[in-house]
């Protein structure tokens, strides 16, 4: 689960991912989430205390070995992917709101993953250690997601047109780096998917599911729009499991090849469940804009 792929492969093609998505972006996005700053507040409130404190009663409801329900902690801890920017991208949200959520994220990850996953790990087991600041990850997720970007976005600046040609072929070449990397992922670990599953699939599952269900609905129902409900979905329903897998891994940190399953199985099925969330969120804003628009014809 370790492989080149997923600690190396995965973030130079999510990197190069970025640097599209910055062709798109200007400096007027950013300041339009300053302008607005309740998606982003409420995303983080989601994400920061609403889901590991709901990842903890469904680890307890579904009775996990201490292991699997340290690394299920882990992983609800964990910052949001760079993945997730992708995903908003493609399907319509704010992909501003995501890069901010992100950084944002990423730097209260060095506080807040430590405390949730000791405060677990003392919970769980009884021969629990410690783990500290992981300040060279959060650096990682900034040159990943902020590096690229910047370098996207200044050229849209510096030379629109060629912002405006690169644009198409950049997100098409972003379907395809991403569908190359789940077949990757899949066949890198075929030989123990099956096992992975069978112990902490539907833990995964429903706690992606219900990430997902949150991070849109709650930003929904306190009067966020469309976009940015979309980007705080995708945002908190895809956590950094490149993260969670290298810190539970790490013979420094966790040292633990049972805690890093959740985040394995994890890093596998939040590709289908966030497509078809993408979906579903584009087929009912569709229908939601054609309703508005025969009920004005009338």
């Amino acid at each position: 689960m370790d492989s080149a792929l997923t600690l190396v492969g995965l973030p130079i093609a999510l990197g190069i991912i970025m640097l599209g998505l910055g062709l798109g972006l200007t400096i007027a996005d950013f300041r339009r989430v300053a302008q607005h700053p309740k998606a982003a507040v409420i995303a983080l409130v989601c994400q920061v205390l609403l889901l590991p404190a709901l990842c903890f009663g469904l680890v307890l409801g579904l009775g996990l070995p201490p292991e699997l329900a340290v690394g299920m902690m882990l992983l609800a801890a964990s910052p949001g992917g760079t993945t997730a920017n992708l995903y908003s991208h493609l399907f319509g949200g704010h992909v501003a709101l995501n890069i901010t959520l992100t950084a944002i994220n990423s730097v209260l990850a060095v506080v807040t993953l430590p405390i949730v996953v000791n405060l677990s790990a003392s919970y769980f087991l009884a021969d629990a250690a410690s783990i500290g600041l992981q300040f060279d990850k959060v650096l990682q997720v900034f040159a990943i997601v902020l590096v690229p970007v910047a370098i996207g976005m200044l050229i849209r600046a510096r030379v629109p047109n060629v912002a405006e040609r690169l644009n198409r072929p950049v997100r098409i070449l972003s379907v395809v780096v991403l569908v190359a990397v789940i077949a990757g992922a899949v066949l890198g670990e075929r030989e123990n998917i099956a096992d992975y599953f069978v112990s902490v699939g539907l833990a995964v599952l429903a706690f992606n599911l219900l990430s997902l269900a949150i991070g849109y609905g709650v930003p929904r129902l306190a009067g966020v729009d469309r976009s940015a409900a979309t980007a705080a979905g995708f945002e908190i329903g895809i956590h950094n499991s490149t993260l969670a897998i290298t810190i539970a891994l790490s013979p420094a940190l966790l040292n633990s090849t049972q805690m890093a399953i959740p985040a394995a199985v994890y890093g596998i099925v939040m590709f289908f469940t966030a497509a078809a969330f993408g979906y579903l969120v584009t087929r009912v804003g569709t229908r939601s804009v054609s309703a508005g628009g025969e009920a004005a014809a009338t």
